[in-house]
């Protein structure tokens, strides 16, 4: 696996573990949610997904203007 790959990847999994971590926030502070357990999961299935596609299609060119 590339590096760019992976870098995307972790991206992707940083964007979903971090979406999980505010929904359990609003669960810990009684704030009502519009969805259940596995639309929660779903949400942050998808938004990890993009994140990582973002992230991937990004990533050289800040690397090219030597920003990353």
């Amino acid at each position: 696996m590339s590096p760019r790959r992976k870098s995307a990847l972790l991206w992707g999994v940083v964007g979903a573990l971090a979406f999980l971590v505010l929904a359990q926030g609003a669960v810990v502070f009684q704030i009502s949610l519009p969805v259940g357990f596995f639309g929660l999961v779903s949400v942050s299935l998808l938004l990890g997904s993009v994140v990582a596609g973002v992230a991937y299609a990004t990533e050289h060119r800040l690397t090219g203007k030597g920003q990353a």
